[in-house]
């Protein structure tokens, strides 16, 4: 199912993450977030580290929060976020997934 970057969350996020950063293009949810644990849009010692190695920047707003990522020179992304790690995670997919990203729709 094809989703808005902007609009990923929950374990919709966290394959994404794992695909846009890791590359696991046919690796099912059950893998990488049910049986693997890997949420980082949720838990800073995932999370954390993505944002300390790439370069990621985020800034608190009115409500939310918003990330920038940027994926080598040309690939650079802004999104926002109720949270600096969902903000920063979808940053991170957008930079290097783009505006839309295709999820299993389990996941949705």
């Amino acid at each position: 199912m094809l989703i808005k970057t902007s609009e990923l969350d929950g374990a919709a996020l966290d394959w994404a993450v794992a695909k846009a950063v890791n590359g696991f293009e046919g690796l099912s949810h059950w893998s990488v977030v049910t049986y693997g644990g890997y949420s980082p849009s949720s838990d800073w010692s995932q999370g954390g580290p993505l944002i300390e190695q790439g370069e990621v920047k985020i800034k608190p707003a009115w409500r939310e929060w918003y990330a920038s990522a940027r994926n080598g020179i040309l690939h650079y992304a802004e999104t926002s976020g109720p949270t600096p790690l969902i903000a920063a995670c979808r940053a991170i997919v957008a930079a290097n997934l783009g505006d839309e990203v295709e999820v299993p729709e389990e996941l949705v």
